[in-house]
Order: structure tokens, then C-alpha cells, then sequence
């Protein structure tokens, strides 16, 4: 368990640093899927040269940030529809003809043979968070308290959390507020904690919800106090940090003209659309239609979020190229996969930049896959779309082919080797050293 969560820490620290850190409903795998990462990992470093890496801190970045971005695009391509041939690039889009309002995602199944119906939304209110106001006080002050060990108590969901600093001698009132804000704000318990000027040289300290909209028969998502407090109490009615400033609500609309409500602006409906209200309705009777687009819309939109991943993950591995000039080849050897289509790919509707990224033309798209025979061009892409997709399973397998190494010696070339864990070993190494 220890190890378990060693491990996990160690992961997180290196995706907040150097990779954007996201987790999704793709990143889960079967026990099939498993098995063959595990399979293809144990051939690869069966088959591999013994290497010298370079092991700075930059070749660490360039490691960790090449892997998560790999997954990312592979994360793209797969919430398009899915990785095998007859559900690539078929997943519904949703449309709203109101975006001010209301936007829409379709989460619905993409084989779903009955039409999904369409919904009318009338926002009359949003949902809020909480907020908590301190009271102003002169920000180069000295604090009007003695020199101890505090604490106060925030209450979220049930669940309550201490929190203990101590006040010290010569402090301000800034001092102490600022060092506030910073406990709170990194404990991660759902409170957002900042300082709030009034241009007059006074200060307050504001807590605010992450969460918005009320749960039960309560009118507050938090609680501070220091009543009950294991160390010394006072801060929190010298801060004034009880006073709440905004009290929290739900989203209030109109549903196809029937009243509901929502305890956040994010909900689902039918479980097929996952709709944001973005806005009130300036007027009565204004809505904002969700429903399903046209399969030509559909199919030009997953296109076009191909696209857009595509080029990501090209510009990321361009930012490299002044400290990993090997991100080079990966440059290359992606540019050598969309050229190879480039012909059929220029027919759709497809655009080449000079460095490396694509550019779609949607009208242009729409009217070449119109028909059932230019429809048949459609299989270009999406043998596009699996060669970049087994691109990505490489790089996602092994990043330590694009950092800079010595060889230092073959295998046997008679093809009797062990597997040993050099490769892989090298990649989780490099997390271990650097957090550590």
C-alpha cells in the first residue's frame, strides 16, 4: 500500500511539472490490454542495446512530458468513437444553438440506432459557489495577537479539517493572511484561498469554493471556526473569516418549459448530453436547443479534433528541439506518416503546413465525403488515423528512444538474450531520482 501510494505521489509530481495532468475514462485498460503492453515491453528489452542516458533534469522533463503527451493524442483519438475500424472517428456530436446559454457534449452510446431527442433550456439563474470575506484589515499593520500556536476548523461535506500555524512576533497582518491563503489553498479540500485589496493599503483574506450549489436542507458548502479548535483560537473572528460574503445556490431553468434545478452548472440529461450553462437568458422565453447533429457534422467535427491533436502533439515535440535535438526524428517520422497520405489527404479537404501541422478545410471536407462512392475516401483517413495511433503506443512504450544516449554495446546477435528491465527500468528510474 505504502509503495502503491509512494509511487503514485511520485507520478503526480512529475505530470504537474512537466506534462498537462488529466485523467480519463480511457486511460483504463482490460487485462488483455495489459498483458501485451507487458508482452511488447519484455521483447523490447530483450532486443535492446545497452545504452548510456543523458540523466539531467531536462532529459528527465523531455521523458515524462514526450510519454503524457503520446497518451494524450491516443487519449483523442479514442474518445472520437473508439480504437477499432468500424467505431474510429463515428462518435455523435451534440449542437446548441445558443452557445451564450448553454453548450452540449453527446456522451451517449455512438451505435445508438434511436434518434436521441432534442432538449429547449431556459436559464433563469446559475449555480454559485460559496464565498467567505475577511474582514479588511491596515496590510503593513503589526497582528493584534499574541505570539502562539493557532488553529480553526473548516467544515466541508461533514468532514473537518484543522489547521495549525503559528503567529509570530513582528508579524503583519498582510504576513499572516498571505501565509494563510498558501495553507489553505494547497491542503486541496475543495477551498480556493486569495488576498483581496481595497486601494486604500488594507487587505482581506477570501475563501472560496470550488464546488457551487446546495446539497440537503443547508444554506452553506463550508463552515469556519475555531470553538472547538485543538490550539490556541482568535484568528478566525480577528480575520472575520465566518462572514459569509455570497451564499451559495443551484442553476435554476427551464427543461422543454418544465422548472428544474441543478446544484452545478455541469449536469447530464438522458444520459446522452452533457450540457454547461454559459449564461442567463436575457429574455423570457429565450432558449438554447440541444440536440444531435447531422452524421456529416458529426463526422467532420471528430475530423477536425483529429486534427487539432495531431498538431499538439507535433508542437509540443517542437518546444524540445533546442535541448532534445533527437525530437527531431519524431518530427520527421511523424511528418513521414502524414506525407505518405498527403496526395488522398489533399482531396479531403487537408492542408500541410511547413512545420509540420495539418489545417482542414470543413467545407471542403463536407463536400468531398458526400455520396456513397466519395465516401469510400473516408478509409484513407482512418488508415491516417491508426498509423498515428500506433505511432503513439511507440513513443507511449518507450519515450527513451528520442533522449540522447551512447550506445555502449549490442545484444548477441545469435538472438539467445534474456529480457532484462533495462529500458523501462531507465524511464521509472529518472522519476525515482529526481523526486527523491
Amino acid at each position: 500500500m505504502a509503495y502503491g501510494m509512494t509511487l503514485n505521489a511520485v507520478y503526480n509530481h512529475y505530470l504537474t511539472t512537466y506534462a498537462p495532468k488529466s485523467c480519463t475514462q480511457y486511460d483504463t485498460h482490460k487485462k488483455s490490454e495489459l498483458r501485451n503492453i507487458y508482452n511488447s515491453i519484455v521483447k523490447l528489452n530483450k532486443e535492446s542495446p545497452l545504452y548510456i542516458l543523458d540523466s539531467s533534469r531536462e532529459s528527465r522533463a523531455f521523458a515524462v512530458g514526450l510519454k503524457e503527451n503520446a497518451r494524450a493524442l491516443r487519449n483523442t483519438i479514442a474518445s472520437l468513437g473508439g480504437l477499432d475500424d468500424e467505431e474510429m472517428l463515428g462518435k455523435k456530436a451534440a449542437y446548441s444553438s445558443n452557445e451564450s446559454i448553454a453548450s452540449a457534449v453527446y456522451i451517449g452510446d455512438s451505435n445508438e440506432e434511436v434518434a436521441a431527442p432534442s432538449y429547449n433550456i431556459e436559464v433563469t439563474s446559475l449555480a454559485s459557489n460559496q464565498i467567505n470575506l475577511g474582514t479588511f484589515l491596515p496590510s503593513d499593520e503589526r497582528i493584534d495577537l499574541p505570539p502562539d500556536a493557532y488553529s480553526f476548523d473548516i467544515t466541508i461535506n461533514d468532514l473537518s479539517y484543522e489547521f495549525q500555524y503559528n503567529v509570530r512576533e513582528g508579524e503583519t497582518n498582510r504576513d499572516l493572511q498571505e501565509r494563510l491563503a498558501r495553507l489553505v489553498t494547497n491542503a486541496d479540500v475543495g477551498i480556493y484561498a486569495d488576498i483581496l485589496e481595497d486601494g486604500k493599503g488594507n487587505s482581506s483574506l477570501r475563501l472560496t469554493s470550488t464546488s457551487s450549489g446546495l446539497k440537503g436542507n443547508r444554506d452553506y458548502i463550508f463552515q469556519v471556526t475555531d470553538d472547538k479548535a485543538s490550539k490556541r483560537a482568535g484568528t478566525v473572528d480577528y480575520l472575520g473569516l465566518s462572514y459569509t460574503a455570497r451564499i451559495p445556490s443551484n442553476a435554476e431553468f427551464l427543461l422543454n418549459g418544465e422548472p428544474s434545478s441543478a446544484p452545478s452548472n455541469r449536469f447530464t440529461i438522458g444520459k446522452m448530453f452533457d450540457v454547461t450553462l454559459n449564461g442567463i437568458s436575457s429574455t423570457e422565453g429565450e432558449t438554447a436547443e440541444i440536440g444531435l447533429k447531422t452524421d456529416l457534422d458529426s463526422l467532420t467535427e471528430n475530423v477536425g479534433n483529429l486534427v487539432s491533436g495531431y498538431n499538439s502533439f507535433v508542437r509540443a515535440a517542437a518546444e524540445y528541439l533546442d535541448s532534445h535535438p533527437r525530437s527531431g526524428r519524431l518530427l520527421k517520422e511523424m511528418d513521414h506518416i502524414s506525407r505518405y497520405y498527403q496526395q488522398d489527404l489533399e482531396g479531403l479537404g487537408f492542408g500541410f503546413e511547413s512545420d509540420g501541422r495539418l489545417a482542414l478545410d470543413d467545407d471542403t471536407f463536407k463536400r468531398s465525403i458526400i455520396g456513397d462512392e466519395n465516401r469510400l475516401q473516408f478509409s484513407t483517413i482512418k488508415d491516417f488515423t491508426n498509423s498515428i495511433l500506433r505511432k503513439t503506443n511507440q513513443v507511449s512504450l518507450n519515450p527513451m528512444e528520442y533522449v540522447d544516449k551512447t550506445m555502449v554495446a549490442y545484444k548477441n546477435p545469435t538472438g539467445r538474450n534474456f529480457a532484462t528491465p533495462y529500458v523501462t527500468s531507465n524511464y521509472s528510474g529518472m522519476l525515482f531520482n529526481g523526486y527523491c
